[in-house]
């Protein structure tokens, strides 16, 4: 039993193994990962977050850092899945957002199969909230409840979504913004298939088309007034680290890739495994440091910190920058080894790639970041110092 992945004194490792089995068949196809989903599902993992007061574990965010870095080293995609419902069951385990009967019944309805939920927020034209502005997708009042129009971008696993939590505008006055319950398999649902990405092929980030889609007045979470309505990057630190974590388990299974190769590889004019040379030894040495020091910036920062949002998104930045620096480093030095489909490293250096693309991106992280440096220094009396956000 390997301690790293064992969370919340389960044993993970056959579920890893399940999924990394699967794995590059679901990445060779860029099909959704119905193996990996599966496998999730049955061992219990997409209840996780369920609060106690439903039965449910609740755990931590540290302990959920661990399960998405042991899912991440299986199948990146498969974590990603899984973690974006188990943020919407955590969303009501610490703040009780959704109407208690709708949630009940999403909990029912699990021990039929998998339930996956999903928020989807971007749109083509407002791009990520995390920049600001509004939905341009709209809820229209009916006699029933509410009709949902307009077209959500990159929406992880859409083709699997139990539920899709859809972020939009309601066309009242004045206008208030939340997130509509929308069913994933309702009518006027469409999908658009144009998820091309280097990484994580398989998680099926499509767009998705809503044309005037039915649902009840009372399956809707959170309706503010718009002026209000923005996203909140540092309220949302502690999530995008634990995202960052399943990359940490991308670049643990690169770092095993890298290490097998090294000890399986004997070169003809040496007589003896590439694991025996300084180089490889030194390079072994470089890669763990980064891997191993990824783990604990992360879980040391949800362990101990994570009601501090500047450390949590320091800490995302420099374990998301060593965790492909790690990979890279790996790849670079097996050469064209590194980057041939033949080997598990090809797959692992193109899915970390992705590590610090996750709203809110790197370059949003270092201006809030900057502006609160300023802050710390600057005469409160002169705001007209600091550039506006």
């Amino acid at each position: 039993m390997r301690d790293d992945l064992v969370v919340a004194g389960i044993d993970l490792s056959g579920v890893v193994a399940r999924l990394a089995a699967a794995a590059p068949a679901a990445d060779a196809a860029a099909s959704f990962p119905r193996e990996g989903v599966r496998a999730v599902h049955e061992a219990g993992l997409l209840e996780w977050a369920v609060a106690a007061r439903y039965g449910g574990r609740e755990l931590p965010l540290g302990d959920l850092a661990r399960l998405a870095a042991g899912l991440g080293r299986g199948d990146p995609s498969v974590a990603l899945i899984s973690l974006m419902t188990l943020f919407a069951h955590r969303q009501q385990a610490i703040g009780n957002f959704w109407p208690d009967t709708l949630y009940r019944r999403v909990l029912a309805e699990g021990g039929r199969g998998p339930v996956l939920l999903n928020a989807a927020r971007g749109e083509p034209e407002l791009g990520s909230p995390a920049r600001g502005g509004l939905p341009r997708t709209r809820a229209r009042r009916t006699g029933r409840g509410w009709s949902i129009s307009g077209t959500k971008r990159f929406v992880t696993g859409c083709e699997g979504l139990s539920y899709i939590l859809v972020w939009a505008s309601t066309d009242e006055t004045p206008q208030r913004v939340g997130t509509f319950v929308v069913p994933g398999g309702a009518p006027g649902i469409r999908i658009v298939e144009n998820w091309r990405s280097l990484g994580l092929r398989a998680s099926g980030s499509h767009d998705v088309v809503f044309d005037e889609v039915e649902i009840d007045r009372d399956d809707v979470i959170g309706l503010t007034p718009a002026d209000i309505a923005g996203q909140d990057n540092r309220a949302h630190a502690a999530i995008t680290l634990v995202v960052t974590a399943l990359y940490l388990g991308v670049a643990e299974a690169a770092r095993e890739a890298f290490l097998a190769f090294a000890e399986d590889r004997v070169s003809a004019n040496l007589g003896y495994p590439l694991a025996r040379t300084e180089r490889f030894i030194a390079l072994a040495g470089e890669i763990d440091l980064l891997v191993s020091g990824a783990r604990q910036i992360i879980l040391g920062a949800l362990d101990h910190a994570a009601d501090t949002p500047d450390t949590l998104l320091r800490a995302r930045l420099l374990a998301g920058r060593q965790i492909k620096q790690a990979v890279q480093l790996a790849v670079g030095a097996l050469g064209n080894p590194g980057l041939s489909r033949d080997t598990a490293l090809e797959r692992h250096f193109r899915d970390v790639q992705s590590v610090l693309v996750h709203a809110p991106q790197e370059d949003t992280v270092i201006a809030l970041l900057g502006r609160g440096a300023f802050a710390a220094v600057t005469d409160t009396s002169r705001p007209d110092r600091l550039p506006a956000a």
